[in-house]
């Protein structure tokens, strides 16, 4: 089998192409004959050693894959064998083989490709869980996605505008005329304007109900003084950090010190909150996981979940994807392909 490797921290000439021995199924696993892996910003900051999560390094990252089921060890269910099913992976997804729990293994719907299928366990698991399970936004609030673009963020769109809430996004201005046809209901560029002062002017200001915020830094401060009277901030990430010219881990300090902290009196006298998602801390939580997947397989099924794939590169060029991703080229997934 085929595994692409972190060696060592640095550029994406860190990540090598290596052969492997095959892997057995155990107790409860099935064994997946990779056809897509989606390729997720937690895989860049771990190559560049600025994810604490990661495995020690060199190591295989990936946290989700498409594929075939060809093998079910002891304990598992022998229907799996031949289904053509996506996956979540803790780690080991950058290869052509993987083996995973039966309990983190999805059946795939018809109507998606393979890739578009890698593209949807971890952007619209941590979608769901940022907008509707700890979000509660309702029909008629207003949401600021920040990188509405991304993946997430497109998995976010689709999600409110089943909801009905108004949708504002903050992307750069050659994505807007595509956001819209997402379903935004107003694009703002962050590059050129302030995006709070746009918000502001949008909401009479009022501000918003609720914000979802990978950005990290002080831009959580300025998502928090977005928030309306019982609004809600979701943080998900820190991708600021990636633009500090300080090296390794110094740019997890820079980030740290401009961080916002939040006091339970203040949060209660203005009646806001603040959250946390980090889908790689719920795996122990399997019934919920399950709960959330059914709900977006139903909403492939009913035509509002809608993965978008941006642009596919080959496993052996997973150097070139990073690059791409980093160059903010990619709007939604990209996909590597065995």
């Amino acid at each position: 089998m085929k595994q692409i490797w972190i060696i060592a921290t640095g550029g994406p000439e860190k990540l090598i192409l290596r052969e492997a021995p095959e892997l057995e199924p155990k107790n409860g696993e099935l064994r997946i004959r990779v056809r897509a892996i989606g390729i997720n910003f937690a895989d860049i900051l771990a190559r560049k050693g600025l994810y604490p999560d990661a495995p020690k390094l060199p190591a295989v990252v990936g946290y989700e894959v498409s594929g075939t089921v060809d093998a079910v060890g002891p304990r598992a269910d022998p229907a799996w064998t031949g289904k053509e099913v996506f996956a979540l992976t803790r780690f080991g997804g950058y290869a052509d083989t993987v083996v995973v729990p039966e309990t983190r293994v999805f059946e795939k719907p018809a109507s998606l490709s393979f890739e578009k299928a890698a593209a949807i366990p971890v952007n619209y698991l941590t979608a769901w869980q940022l907008l509707v399970v700890m979000g509660a936004l309702k029909r008629d609030e207003t949401v600021l996605i920040h990188n509405a673009g991304s993946g997430v963020g497109l998995a976010a769109i689709d999600i409110a505008r089943h909801i009905g809430a108004t949708i504002y996004g903050t992307a750069s201005a050659r994505k807007h005329g595509f956001l819209k046809q997402r379903g935004l209901h107003e694009a703002i560029d962050y590059t050129t304007l302030d995006w709070a002062r746009e918000v502001a002017r949008l909401t009479q200001g009022r501000g918003v109900e609720l914000v979802t915020d990978p950005l990290g830094g002080s831009e959580w401060r300025k998502s928090y003084r977005a928030l309306r009277h019982t609004g809600r901030l979701g943080v998900f990430g820190a991708s600021m950090m990636t633009k500090s010219r300080l090296p390794g881990p110094l740019k997890l300090l820079k980030v740290g010190l401009v961080m916002p902290w939040f006091n339970p009196v203040a949060l209660m006298n203005r009646n806001r909150s603040v959250f946390g998602v980090n889908l790689g801390h719920l795996w122990h939580e399997t019934p919920k996981i399950e709960a959330w997947m059914k709900a977006l397989v139903d909403g492939v099924n009913a035509g509002w979940v809608r993965p978008h794939v941006d642009r596919t590169f080959p496993l052996a060029q997973a150097g070139d994807a990073h690059t791409y991703i980093e160059s903010r080229k990619s709007t939604g997934k990209v996909i590597l392909v065995t």
